[in-house]
């Protein structure tokens, strides 16, 4: 199911053991737009320190009472490779914070998963600490945070559009498919999606999206309605509107 990343903010994480915080953020994969980890607030647990939760650790939500279950200890979580509140996560801590969980590593394969199309399979497939990963000559990965991209400006071909409101993600591979375009100070009150698939190019020392749709296009393409869920009827809306190849197909 696709769901709204700010929806899923400040959800309560549950360990075995007891609660560990609330979701603060995420942290995305630019060049796959995959969810890599759930950035944790944990309060006054482990105060000052950015916690990661992988959807790899995560168990079936509940959706009704916000509250995303962790398949690992408090203990674990307390233990795992601490990194400092305000550094980017590098390739090399998370080869550290992947060994420490002896999780598969999800670069290097076919998959957006590595060898899966989705996190969970990766839980129960421990591996040995003898276990070598793949080789990593890609340098450190580009993760962003979804917090951060929030707020950057929208450029089509022939004018600005709006800014990034939000992000629609899909619940059971944690990628990325639409950004919520709020066209606020162009179109009052109308919001459109745009999809990564879409996205020319992103100058993040700008924060700016750049994306292969004309002004007029987006000003007449189906609007969103952050109160309905995103389904397969209006999908299909979007992408025959665009005449664009669809992604499910």
């Amino acid at each position: 199911m696709l769901r709204s990343v700010k929806e899923i903010y400040n959800y309560v994480l549950e360990a075995e053991d007891g609660e560990i915080g609330r979701c603060k953020d995420f942290l995305f994969d630019d060049r796959f737009w995959t969810v890599r980890y759930m950035v944790a607030d944990t309060g006054k647990w482990l105060p000052g320190r950015k916690v990661l939760i992988s959807p790899v650790s995560l168990g079936e939500p509940d959706w009704n009472s916000r509250l995303f279950q962790v398949k690992l200890t408090k203990e674990q979580i307390e233990n795992s490779p601490s990194i400092d509140s305000d550094a980017p996560v590098s390739r090399r801590y998370e080869i550290k914070w992947f060994d420490y969980y002896a999780y598969p590593y999800y670069w290097g394969g076919a998959g957006v998963w590595g060898t899966e199309p989705y996190p969970g399979p990766l839980f129960s497939r421990k591996r040995e600490n003898t276990e070598m990963g793949p080789d990593d000559d890609e340098g450190d990965p580009y993760l962003r945070s979804a917090t951060e991209v929030m707020g950057y400006h929208i450029q089509a071909t022939d004018d600005e559009i709006g800014h990034v409101e939000d992000f629609i993600f899909d619940d059971e591979t944690w990628t990325i498919r639409y950004m919520v375009v709020d066209t606020r100070n162009w179109l009052p009150g109308r919001k459109v999606l745009v999809t990564p698939d879409w996205i020319d190019s992103v100058d993040w020392e700008e924060s700016k999206v750049r994306v292969d749709l004309t002004s007029e296009e987006v000003k007449n393409s189906p609007e969103y309605d952050p109160s309905a869920p995103v389904n397969r009827e209006y999908e299909l809306r979007l992408y025959d509107f665009y005449g664009r190849p669809k992604y499910w197909e």
